[in-house]
């Protein structure tokens, strides 16, 4: 054992763990015990599954989604939305969070929330349309430099043909987004999942009256928001006043 887990970077004890289900390795061990143990791909076989399970379930069943999505409506109040996030402005955003994460709890809600980023790299990628309010490009989540990062990567996001990127200023009062977060993910078949934080108890829901809620909401809120061109403008001075 004290040969496995050096070859492995690991522990001694955390190798007993991982023996009896109570840590899940990374998907790259997994391989290199294959090549150690000489498992002829028996060990192998199992990465994808480890790469999921390192998730959160609530993270694994929101990637299945998006996953499947070819349209998402994301309207985010409070923080940029999560597929827009760099990963060190996530792990600012997550050490925010109270009962606080522990270091390994952390870090598994860190990798979760980028790997589902690999929607962008679907092909053909869905449609995606952000409104992000104006107090999350303002609000320094880490520090300043963290948001200046951040902002520049949405520069660069919304530069791919398949994604609009709005901004929703503060001076409009009137909209219906002040009820919380909205997000509808419509999937190929015609059916689709929302979720807001004013209605339906939080929960995700998936009746067709729901989403036409959700559907007018988000399309109010859309018309509202500056257009795609004055919101990259508008991201852009604001990095330049940080």
């Amino acid at each position: 054992m004290p040969d496995l887990a050096a070859a492995l970077g690991y522990g001694e004890d955390m190798i007993r763990k991982i023996e009896r289900g109570a840590r899940i390795p990374r998907p790259e061990a997994l391989d290199r015990a294959d090549q150690i143990l000489k498992a002829q791909g028996h060990l192998r076989a199992f990465m994808e599954d480890m790469r999921k399970a390192r998730y959160p379930k609530k993270v694994r069943q929101l990637a299945e989604m998006e996953g499947r999505s070819v349209e998402m409506l994301l309207y985010s109040n409070h923080n940029i939305h999560g597929l827009l996030q760099t990963e060190e402005y996530a792990r600012a955003l997550l050490r925010t969070w109270r009962p606080a994460y522990s270091a390994d709890e952390l870090e598994r809600m860190v990798a979760g929330r980028m790997a589902r980023k690999s929607v962008f790299e679907r092909s053909p990628a869905p449609e995606f349309s952000f409104v992000q309010e104006e107090v999350t490009l303002r609000r320094p989540v880490g520090d300043t430099m963290v948001l200046r990062r951040q902002l520049e990567h949405m520069l660069e996001v919304a530069q791919l043909p398949f994604v609009e990127l709005q901004v929703m200023p503060t001076a409009r009062a009137n909209h219906p987004g002040t009820g919380g977060r909205i997000q509808v993910l419509k999937f190929a078949d015609g059916t689709g999942m929302g979720r807001t934080d004013g209605d339906f108890s939080g929960r995700p829901v998936s009746h067709p009256r729901q989403l036409r809620v959700l559907d007018l909401r988000y399309g109010i809120i859309r018309a509202q928001a500056l257009t795609p061109e004055e919101s990259l403008v508008f991201i852009e001075q604001a990095l330049g006043e940080l």
